[in-house]
C-alpha cells in the first residue's frame, strides 16, 4: 500500500480575467500549499474502489483516467481521509486527485512520464497539476500553466470557514463575476500583481499582492484587525485566510474568530 498526503492549497492572488473561446476564464493566480491535509492511500485490487469519502469523483474519473492512458485496467483501492472542508476554495478534491495518480502512477510497470501525468490532471481540472509540483507556484491560462515562484515560507495561516458561508457553485460565482463585468481592468490587476511577486522578498511583501478578484469577506477585515499582514479569501471561498509572522498573534486571532466559524492554524509547506 503506498499512502501520502494532500496537501490543501491557498490562492494568495486571484486575478480573473475576461471568458475564453473555450468558456473558461484567462486568470492569474499564486498558488501556495499549505499543511493542512486530506490522507490518500492506494492498493492493488480487483477493481476499482474509493472508500472513505462518498461524495467523491473526481479520485474515479483521475485512476479511470490513468488507466486508459497506460492501457491497463484500473485495479486499485483508494482510501480517502479528509480532513480539508469540501468546496471551501482550499482545492482538497483537487489535491486528492492529484495525489492518487501519482500514487498510482508509481504501482505501473511502466509509469507515465511526469508530462503525460500533468496532461491528464489538466483534464481533470484547472488547479489538479499545482498539485502534482513542488513549492508555490504562478498559474496562468486556466490556471494550469505553472511557473515556480521563490516564495517565502515563514508565516503561520489561519483559516477560517464562516458559519454563515454557503458557496454557490465555482461556476455560478464566475457568472456573477461576468455579470458585473469584472474582467475590466484585467491587463492593469495582471501587470500590478506581476510588479508585487518581483518585490517579494519577506513575508509581509505578501501583502502586495492584489486582492482576490472573484470573492470577498468581513471576515478577513477581522482577520487584518487582529495583526494579519495579509488576508483574503481563497479561490472562490468562502474559507477566508489570514496570514501572521508569528505563532501566538495567529493563535491569539484563531481564538477570537472560533465563533465566526470553524477555525484551523497551520503552515505553508513545499510539497504533499
Amino acid at each position: 500500500m503506498r499512502r501520502a498526503a494532500a496537501t490543501a492549497k491557498l490562492n494568495l492572488a486571484l486575478v480573473v480575467g475576461p471568458r475564453r473561446d473555450d468558456g473558461r476564464h484567462e486568470v492569474a493566480t499564486v498558488l501556495q500549499r499549505i499543511d493542512l491535509a486530506d490522507r490518500v492511500s492506494i492498493e492493488a485490487a480487483p477493481a476499482l474502489r474509493v472508500d472513505g469519502f462518498a461524495e467523491d469523483t473526481l479520485v474515479r474519473r483521475a485512476l479511470e483516467a490513468l488507466a486508459e492512458a497506460a492501457d491497463v485496467e484500473p485495479r486499485w483501492r483508494a482510501r480517502i481521509s479528509k480532513k480539508v472542508p469540501v468546496a471551501a476554495g482550499l482545492g482538497g478534491g483537487s489535491s486528492d486527485a492529484a495525489t492518487a495518480l501519482r500514487l498510482a502512477n508509481a504501482t505501473l510497470a511502466e509509469p507515465l512520464a511526469a508530462g503525460r501525468l500533468a496532461e491528464l490532471a489538466t483534464e481533470l481540472g484547472a488547479d489538479v497539476p499545482f498539485f502534482l509540483a513542488q513549492g508555490p507556484q504562478l498559474g496562468e491560462g486556466i490556471g494550469s500553466d505553472l511557473t515556480a515562484l521563490d516564495l517565502p515560507q515563514d508565516y503561520w495561516v489561519v483559516l477560517v470557514l464562516p458559519n454563515s458561508a454557503s458557496k454557490d457553485s465555482t461556476a455560478a460565482v464566475y457568472t456573477e463575476f461576468d455579470v458585473r463585468n469584472g474582467e475590466r481592468g484585467y491587463d492593469e490587476r495582471r501587470a500590478a500583481l506581476s510588479e508585487a511577486l518581483r518585490e517579494v522578498r519577506r513575508p509581509r511583501d505578501l501583502a502586495g499582492l492584489p486582492a482576490n478578484d472573484l470573492a470577498s469577506s468581513p471576515v478577513a477585515d477581522e482577520l487584518a484587525a487582529l495583526g494579519a499582514f495579509r488576508a483574503d479569501v481563497s479561490g472562490a471561498g468562502p474559507v477566508v485566510y489570514g496570514l501572521f509572522h508569528h505563532r501566538e498573534p495567529a493563535a491569539a486571532a484563531q481564538r477570537a474568530l472560533r465563533s465566526r466559524g470553524r477555525t484551523w492554524i497551520t503552515v505553508p509547506t513545499w510539497y504533499g
